[in-house]
């Protein structure tokens, strides 16, 4: 079982790589990200907090375009094309294919959240005072081991930036140690963005287990609305809104993941909060989101399995 769901879930990954709006999204990613660096520019000695924040927002919010995007097409694709009856008539159930399309997905976003933060952190640590040379010299030197396992390993070449966004963001990452805060809110928010769209990934696999691409994206962005919003809802004023709203809204902000948690205040990503310290928050909201993750895919695949896929 563990083999063949990691067999779809490589070959999801693979599929995914491959899409032309990955790339158009990666590349406003790194765009914004360093045009944060213009924006810091403007602020009076703040470009380190400036970069900091706009490149950790940017990292969250275009991971969560990603999810939504591969989520509400992936499954649908299949179905589609009819490239999943052959692989539904060998020994695969279909809720294995439903977990391996999961991973496929969430392993694409990672290396995305990897690389955007990793140049992040670049960036913090030339703002931090760390020489340009021993950066672009670092750079490069990933650059080469790159170019060369893209070229001796041509079969499985889709799957060595795995590797490669793990060792350039731990890179980024050491050599931003004078950023000091800066580094940590970086690193931290990636982190939380991880845990945050493998919710979204579950949530557009549910949907997309039903339902059209089109439905399923504006099913998640709404989920996505409301689950961002889970704090504002469960404390809605009466006097302002009246009983029956309030009531309304502390019953979804219950029901919907509260994806507020993923986004916390600067001073908590910064550990400047007593009560909550970084390393026991990013646990606990790693916590909820394996829960609502594996109930997710536990009713995308019931659906599934139901489905009929003639």
């Amino acid at each position: 079982m563990t083999m063949r769901i990691l067999a779809i879930a490589l070959n999801a990954y693979r599929e995914a790589v491959r899409a032309r709006v990955l790339y158009g999204l990666f590349g406003l990613a790194l765009a914004t990200t360093a045009y944060s660096m213009v924006i810091g520019a403007m602020s009076l000695h703040q470009e380190k907090r400036v970069v900091a924040d706009v490149s950790a927002a940017s990292v969250s919010i275009y991971a969560v375009l990603v999810a939504i995007v591969l989520g509400a097409t992936s499954l649908h694709r299949e179905i589609e094309l009819k490239t999943l009856f052959p692989i539904l008539t060998r020994k695969l159930f279909r809720h294995e294919f439903v977990i391996g399309k999961f991973f496929g997905i969430w392993l694409t976003l990672s290396v995305f959240v990897l690389l955007d933060g990793g140049t992040a952190l670049a960036l913090i640590a030339y703002l931090g005072g760390r020489s340009p040379l021993l950066l672009l010299g670092t750079i490069a030197v990933l650059g080469v081991q790159l170019a060369i396992a893209l070229y001796r390993f041509v079969h499985v070449r889709v799957f060595v930036l795995i590797p490669f966004a793990a060792a350039y963001f731990v890179a980024m990452a050491l050599l931003a140690s004078p950023a000091g805060p800066e580094r940590t809110l970086v690193i931290t928010s990636c982190v939380l963005t991880v845990a945050e769209v493998a919710i979204l990934t579950a949530v557009t696999l549910f949907f997309s287990s039903f339902s059209t691409p089109f439905l399923t994206a504006i099913f998640t962005l709404a989920i996505f609305v409301f689950g961002r919003s889970a704090d504002t809802l469960a404390n809605l004023p009466v006097k302002t809104v009246g009983a029956f709203p309030k009531k309304v809204g502390f019953v979804v902000a219950k029901i919907v993941p509260n994806l507020h948690l993923y986004v916390p205040e600067r001073a908590l990503l910064l550990g400047e909060v007593d009560a909550l310290p970084p390393g026991p928050y990013a646990l606990r909201a790693w916590a909820i989101a394996l829960f609502y993750t594996a109930l997710l895919l536990t009713l995308a695949c019931a659906v599934f399995r139901k489905r009929d896929l003639q």
